[in-house]
Order: C-alpha cells, then sequence, then structure tokens
C-alpha cells in the first residue's frame, strides 16, 4: 500500500491504524458506523440558506456573502474542497466588495457532518484569511467536533480512491 495522502503529517501511529483498517477491508464500515446520514442540502438554493443560517449564528457582524454554489470544478487533487473568493468592484464613487462560497459537488453525496465542516471552514475565512490558530479556534467554536470531522473527512477521502 502506497502513502496515504490525505493522512500525511498525521503521526504515524494514527496512519498506522487507518492502513489496518484498508487492509481488513473495514475503512468503510468504521466510516459507515459514524456517518449514516446524508443530508438534503442538494441544490445551490439549499446550499446558500444552510450556510446563512451558520453565519447569522456565528458570524453575525461578518461581511455579506453574496453566493454560495456547488462547484463540480474543484477537484480534491488541488485540495480544494471549497474556496472562499472576495471580488471588489468600483461602483461609480465607491469601492462593492463581494464574497463567494464554493463547496466541492462531491459533498452533494457526503454525509451531512461533512458538508457542515466545509461551510465552517469556509465561513471561518469571513474572519481570518489564514490557517492559524486563531483560524482554527473558530472553526471549533462554530463545530466543536472539527477536528475530528476534519480527520474522518480524509479517511471518506482516502476511502473513495480505493480500488472497489
Amino acid at each position: 500500500m502506497g502513502p496515504l495522502k490525505y493522512l500525511a503529517g498525521y503521526p504515524a501511529h494514527l496512519v498506522t491504524q487507518v492502513q489496518t483498517l484498508i487492509a481488513s477491508g473495514r475503512l468503510g464500515e468504521y466510516l459507515g458506523s459514524r456517518y449514516a446520514q446524508g443530508h438534503e442540502v442538494q441544490s445551490d438554493r439549499a446550499l446558500f440558506d444552510y450556510t446563512q443560517s451558520l453565519k447569522s449564528r456565528f458570524l453575525r457582524n461578518a461581511e455579506p456573502v453574496s453566493k454560495v454554489a456547488y462547484d463540480a470544478k474543484l477537484k480534491v487533487l488541488q485540495h480544494a474542497l471549497g474556496t472562499h473568493t472576495r471580488a471588489s468592484r468600483v461602483q461609480g464613487s465607491k469601492l462593492k466588495s463581494k464574497r463567494e462560497i464554493r463547496i466541492a459537488s462531491l459533498f452533494r453525496e457526503a454525509p451531512a457532518e461533512f458538508l457542515k465542516m466545509i461551510v465552517v471552514h469556509e465561513l471561518a475565512h469571513l474572519k481570518e484569511l489564514d490557517h492559524n490558530k486563531a483560524f482554527y479556534q473558530l472553526c471549533s467554536h462554530m463545530e466543536p467536533a472539527y477536528g475530528q470531522l476534519e480527520f474522518d473527512l480524509r479517511l471518506y477521502l482516502t476511502h473513495r480512491e480505493l480500488p472497489a
């Protein structure tokens, strides 16, 4: 078995446990037992509403988000599961700023917890641009199990790439 690219940087004992699950064919069973629920957020409009509800609950004073959409062009290979962009335009004598969040379309089929984790991650970029300590504290504030969900999402992505 080759190196597990989504788990690079994790301690060796965790990677060994994952390799054992893969070798025994139980990684899918493990993920299925923890994350059995799908979600109803299938359209871009539903995703926008879902994101706005999280934003209004945790980030009321952050800049508004003008668009949230699933994006089939985002590829896991470029390590982009979601993006947060800011576009500034001059309108008359004013500078208008729009913020957009795009979520990889693989999250349409992913468990609800993973969708929430990636939306929380992208919303946190409204306040913190860099992946620093304050960024991860904000993510953990919005989703207390953020760290575990991020690790399990990496397991999910690893499982998706395993041969059938």
